[in-house]
């Protein structure tokens, strides 16, 4: 099974701390959405027949877009694409872009999961944030999906200089209220070249301070335990059978096709991205021209993508699935660098697998750095 990733570049206003590719100039929107409906025919055969399980509109604001248009789009993807059964077709959305018909017209267009960008319940870190919506938009949003029986996901970030611990609580006491399902909670990350890193540069704003972060971060992991949600990856908590299975895939290595300007895909063998310009997107697709860069992936890169993004999951990495796919050879090692961590209780061996523990989590980019490997021997059992 694979699945697709729709980016959609366009927001109606830029968040201080967003380093992912979009607009606020809608001019382009619709000769991007005829772009996009002629890039889904002419990647047919990216995913070699493997049926869609899974649809994500992502971006951006996806919310942005007409129910006619997200229809459209659904049907051409459904024309070219085999489809399984059960497929979860999720949509992200602002809580000011969620209205009580907009949902139920999601709904017949056959989205059945909202992810929804709350962020916080506080309309000060809100305002810090330059989020468009305030706080009871975003509980109003929550209940206005839930009613219509969709799948509900809510983002939330901590570790901002304007979030208190008890504000912290707060926010994730009522997402939890709220039944929410899902949630996706970030720590605040200062990315190159966004408007958050200028005014911390420029002494506007208060630096990051990771101890913060570090400190609610492991408050949320008690938090979530004690509510019966599953830490099933590193910034993913679910009630049991509400994982978000397009992004499992991801970290399961599963084969993904990503559409629209700044995409990445992946087919097991090598990845791809999309330009990152709407202008250029559109002028290539208009000629009939995929405009991409592309990356053929050695066994070594294989294997570290492997290690990257099991690591960060609750299931850890499968020792039994290096040995096979990689050569005894990749075993003996991984064992070896990853025995420091054990010691460190950064790591446990949980039936042949490697999982990282509570503490482990907080240190999980670099651990997995750590543990990749340069040169890999090849075996008669890697492929």
């Amino acid at each position: 099974m694979a699945g697709i990733y729709i980016h959609i570049p366009y927001c109606k206003q830029a968040c201080h701390y967003c380093n992912f590719h979009f607009s606020t100039s809608m001019q382009t929107k619709n000769d991007f959405v005829t772009a996009l409906l002629k890039e889904i025919s002419l990647q047919r055969g990216y995913l070699e027949k493997e049926p869609v399980e899974t649809i994500y509109f992502g971006g951006g604001t996806p919310s942005l877009l007409t129910t006619e248009e997200v229809q459209v789009i659904l049907g051409k993807v459904g024309h070219i694409f085999p489809q399984g059964d059960a497929m979860e077709v999720t949509l992200e959305a602002n809580p000011d872009d969620i209205a009580r018909q907009k949902v139920k017209s999601w709904k017949r267009a056959g989205i059945n999961r909202v992810s929804i960008g709350v962020q916080s319940f506080s309309d000060v870190d809100l305002r810090w944030m330059n989020r468009a919506h305030q706080a009871a938009q975003a509980l109003n949003s929550i209940e206005l999906v839930s009613d219509q029986g969709l799948e509900v996901s809510i983002d939330l970030i901590y570790g901002t200089p304007t979030l208190s611990d008890e504000q912290w609580r707060k926010n994730v006491e009522t997402a939890i209220a709220c039944k929410v399902s899902h949630l996706s909670c970030y720590a605040l990350t200062v990315e190159p070249r966004t408007a958050l890193q200028k005014l911390i540069q420029n002494k506007k704003l208060p630096p990051v301070d990771t101890n913060d972060q570090a400190r609610q971060f492991q408050m949320l992991m008690k938090w979530m335990r004690m509510a019966g949600y599953e830490h099933y990856e590193i910034s993913n908590f679910a009630l049991p059978g509400h994982r978000s299975r397009h992004n499992a895939g991801y970290w399961q290595g599963k084969k993904y096709l990503g559409l629209g300007p700044s995409a990445h895909s992946y087919n097991g063998h090598s990845r791809q991205w999309n330009v990152s310009n709407n202008i250029r997107y559109v002028q290539s697709l208009a000629k009939g021209e995929l405009l991409f860069e592309k990356e053929e992936l050695t066994s070594v890169q294989v294997l570290n993508e492997y290690i990257m993004t099991a690591l960060r999951t609750m299931e850890g990495v499968d020792l039994d699935l290096v040995a096979r796919k990689f050569g005894p050879e990749a075993l003996v090692r991984l064992m070896e660098n990853s025995g420091q961590y054990m010691l460190m209780r950064r790591i446990e061996k949980v039936e042949n697998r490697l999982v990282l523990t509570d503490e482990g989590r907080l240190f999980a980019d670099g651990i997995a750095a750590d543990l990749f490997f340069e040169i890999l021997k090849e075996s008669p059992h890697s492929s």
